[in-house]
């Protein structure tokens, strides 16, 4: 059951990482423009955080099984037709819609693993969860690098998809478990309306808004947001809101966003670091994070109940990268136990969350926490982008040791928020 479900993180975070490769190969191939290179890439990300929430309304509404399929099956068709795009118009269209599905199926495995799995079953559903995510985004990278090197073609990286969802849904049907009774089938529709913009007007500009130069378009969306957001909170039926007001729930929320959007802006600046900055290739940037990955799954293995002890060891391999400007091998090194703390404190993290509200809140938590990541992610590649490209004419060494400083900033502030939510009590039932 759960290696079914655990390629939805998977197969999501390849395919956010896998598309930057490509990009060279797309231009040359169908002559998309720069604006259209950032769709193709941006596209994803943005129907991925706006839907996620709703997805696991869905999920509550109309059975996690059922939209876990369905999620793998509109990720499996839009990947078919991102291969097969003729033009840039319909591959951007293809890839809000696998982001779309990526939005329909993930929520349902944080649900799953919180309604099958209890106790240490579920600490380590976690921990390989949070290794399928890290791993996808990495294999991402690096599968990108050889399928394109290999055959000179950015096709492939979508339509490997393909055969991946159909064995997905053929097992999914064999072994995940049936849907009992469908709670409430209605879904608020003004509510994910409004939620829907809300989001939108915060991950667009701040996915797109780096390499458009921040025009004013992306600053008018950011000042209408919050606006968008109280009016989705007058009235809606979508979320639990009350599920998330525990100092626990609150807190660890933000712990959450501080250390993931760290992990998103290292994985933008590393490679703009390696690839533009001192050379390297694609291949080798996305190698260069294996180390942080494989110690990665090994932290969520052994995670605790202490995620403040992992974000504090992440803290100190930025502080380190910063203070240091190691190279090479020390690099390396330096990252595998970012990744290790990383690893620690997430599933610990995670582990937290699920338990911190009731198994009837599971489409609460999934959705808000996986679109938590999200926006923690466009906001860590906004600033530490916008940091590293604007410090990179003085030397590529200096702006990454000082994006790394700012890096470990946030990562101090996931721990203190992380030590706080775990302290506080909060009720189980």
């Amino acid at each position: 059951m759960l290696a079914v479900l655990l390629l939805a993180p998977f197969l999501a975070s390849a395919d956010a990482t896998i598309a930057n490769v490509a990009t060279p190969s797309i231009r040359a191939d169908l002559g998309a423009s720069g604006p259209a290179l950032e769709l193709v890439v941006g596209g994803y990300f943005v129907a991925f955080a706006v839907l996620l929430i709703t997805g696991a309304r869905l999920g509550q509404a109309h059975g996690y099984t059922r939209l876990f399929l369905g999620g793998v099956g509109v990720f499996g068709t839009a990947s078919l037709c991102a291969g097969l795009a003729p033009d840039p118009a319909l591959l951007i269209l293809a890839r809000v819609a696998q982001g779309a599905g990526a939005a329909l199926m993930l929520p349902q495995v944080l649900s799953g693993i919180q309604l099958h799995f209890d106790g240490d079953a579920r600490a380590r559903a976690i921990g390989r969860y949070a290794l399928a995510l890290s791993g996808g985004a990495v294999a991402g990278q690096i599968l990108g690098g050889v399928l394109i090197s290999a055959g000179h073609s950015w096709r492939p990286i979508f339509l490997v998809n393909v055969p991946i969802c159909v064995a997905a849904i053929v097992a999914g049907r064999r072994v995940l478990p049936r849907d009992g009774a469908r709670g409430d089938a209605r879904v608020d529709g003004r509510g994910v309306a409004m939620l829907s913009l809300g989001l939108l007007l915060i991950v667009a500009p701040l996915t797109l808004g780096q390499g458009e130069g921040w025009p004013a378009w992306t600053w008018v969306c950011l000042a209408a947001a919050p606006a968008a957001l109280a009016a989705f909170l007058r009235g809606q039926k979508l979320i639990d809101v009350r599920a998330l007001r525990p100092p626990p729930v609150l807190l660890g929320l933000l712990a959450l966003m501080a250390s993931t959007g760290t992990y998103f802006a290292l994985l933008f600046t590393l490679a703009q670091y390696l690839q533009r900055g001192l050379g390297d290739s694609a291949l080798i940037s996305g190698l260069t994070l294996v180390p942080w990955v494989a110690a990665f799954g090994l932290g969520g293995q052994i995670a605790g109940r202490r995620p403040a002890r992992g974000y504090v060891l992440l803290a100190a391999v930025y502080l380190g990268i910063g203070v240091l400007r190691p190279e090479g091998a020390l690099l390396v090194v330096l990252l595998g136990f970012g990744g290790l703390g990383l690893g620690i404190g997430f599933a610990a993290l995670m582990g937290h969350l699920t338990s911190a509200v009731a198994p009837r809140h599971a489409a609460e938590i999934s959705g808000v926490s996986t679109t938590t990541t999200q926006i923690g992610g466009a906001i860590g590649v906004a600033a530490a982008g916008g940091l590293y490209l604007g410090l990179a004419p003085d030397g590529p060494r200096h702006a990454f040791a000082v994006t790394a400083l700012a890096l470990a900033a946030a990562a101090g502030l996931a721990a203190l928020a992380a030590h706080l939510a775990t302290r506080a009590s909060f009720p189980t039932t």
